[in-house]
């Protein structure tokens, strides 16, 4: 008997807000790839890419031991960050609602670098673009609406797990990538600040 795990417990962007302005913050974790972050993030904020979170959350765990708020750019990265610092024993976790895109749409104050596609834009411009593509060019070519149909199909897929190999593939583009968040500096971070 299979049991469907518990929705991470939420936080809105309200109420973050007012903790950040209260001065008790939790900490707040982000774990959208360091490109998404750099577009933009919230002040005092630590990018922890999700990939990144999963392979040293034991390390992580030392130093997150009061409230931790989890940020990606929806919720559901930020719910499978939750689940990885759950399983191997941290309390106290929440995800942001509706992740960055709600933060901002609240009007709350981030912290801006050079603008970039978010991934979701960057997959629906590939996936788009494959669909006109092999559409076109079976015309002359009966054969190549194939590409269109499994390309369909992931992403009904993707939709259906809420998981994404396109947007997997994508993140590990240069563009999306940039510099590799250091663990240890964030360590460091978390470590010196109260």
């Amino acid at each position: 008997m299979s049991t469907t795990p518990a929705p991470a417990a939420t936080l809105t962007p309200a109420v973050l807000h007012q903790l950040l302005q209260e001065g008790r913050a939790p900490r707040l974790l982000d774990v959208r790839t360091p490109g998404e972050f750099r577009t933009a993030h919230i002040p005092g904020s630590y990018n922890v890419p999700l990939g990144t979170l999963r392979e040293h959350r034991a390390e992580l765990l030392a130093h997150l031991d009061e409230d931790v708020v989890l940020v990606c750019r929806s919720g559901a990265r930020a719910a499978e960050a939750e689940k990885a610092l759950a399983d191997a024993g941290l309390p106290n976790l929440r995800v942001l609602d509706g992740g960055i895109v709600a933060w901002e749409t609240a009007g709350a104050p981030v912290d801006r670098g050079p603008e970039r596609w978010d991934m979701e834009r960057q997959v629906r411009l590939v996936a788009g673009s494959m669909v006109l593509a092999t559409g076109l060019v079976g015309v002359f070519v009966p054969s190549a609406h194939l590409i269109g149909t499994a390309v369909g199909a992931g992403l009904t897929y993707a939709a259906l797990s809420n998981s994404c190999a396109m947007g997997v593939l994508l993140s590990k583009l240069p563009y999306n990538r940039g510099p590799r968040p250091d663990i240890r500096a964030v360590i460091a971070e978390l470590r010196s600040t109260p």
